[in-house]
């Protein structure tokens, strides 16, 4: 004997669970998804109009911005559709990936030594500097933490994601030094941000500083898994469940 329980199919109908189980949309969070989506590809494309797109392209801020673009533009479509969303592990590094460009930025970056600029073309446009910069620095960090945060549901994530987020960080860290390695010395930007730069620190400063983020990186990891697990349930359409006394679920 079959067990509707186990086989997918309702016991009632002889219909497929899944189908018992309406399709809410969420025109709104779309929407809201989509806005963040399109901050975070305005910003690339004006680096990539008003710099080289080899270089642009080798930012972590420009990577992870594009990672937002997809994740954000598919979280949209789904929540548009009402299909299932995204797993927790990939809009949890998301959050992770673009919270780092941003803090990274406006706590390193900016306050260093002159400021910081992505590229020398982008730089003599001052104004489009200004407003690509706040797009993928400020904006696109502040909207998927609040996407995250309010939108989507909570206790997803564990321990082992941390470790898991830690490949892509080793992984940009291994392609900037080797871009670095084969570039000529007097190339232009031949790594990416100042505490990377071999010529002025040697391999022993970078590897120091790159444990230093690292460990700050995996922390960071951390602490949003914990927030994960504290964070309150979004309230919405898609968690409200009809009373039993009020009649079979619709």
């Amino acid at each position: 004997m079959i067990d509707p329980t186990t086989s997918g199919i309702s016991s009632a109908s002889g219909v497929p669970a899944e189908a018992v189980v309406p399709r809410v949309r969420r025109p709104v969070v779309a929407a809201l998804r989509a806005l963040i989506a399109l901050a975070a590809v305005t910003g690339v494309t004006i680096d990539l109009v008003t710099g080289s797109p080899l270089r642009v392209l080798s930012y972590f801020t420009v990577q992870s911005n594009l990672l937002v673009a997809v994740v954000l533009g598919l979280s949209a479509r789904r929540a548009w559709r009402g299909h299932r969303p995204l797993p927790p592990w990939v809009t949890g590094g998301t959050l992770l990936f673009i919270a780092t460009t941003g803090l990274v930025y406006h706590l390193v970056l900016a306050n260093g030594p002159g400021g910081f600029s992505m590229t020398g073309d982008a730089a003599s446009m001052a104004g489009w500097h200004s407003y690509d910069s706040q797009l993928l620095h400020t904006v696109t960090p502040i909207g998927v933490a609040l996407d995250w945060l309010l939108l989507t549901r909570p206790g997803g994530l564990r321990p082992r994601h941390a470790a898991l987020w830690l490949l892509y960080p080793v992984a940009y860290l291994t392609f900037a030094l080797t871009r670095g390695a084969l570039m000529p010395p007097a190339s232009p930007a031949r790594y990416p941000y100042p505490f990377l730069d071999v010529d002025a620190h040697g391999y022993a400063g970078v590897l120091t500083n790159a444990l230093t983020f690292g460990a700050a990186f995996y922390a960071l990891a951390l602490l949003t898994i914990t927030l994960d697990r504290v964070r309150p349930e979004p309230r919405g359409p898609e968690n409200r469940i009809s009373s039993q006394a009020a009649g079979p679920l619709k």
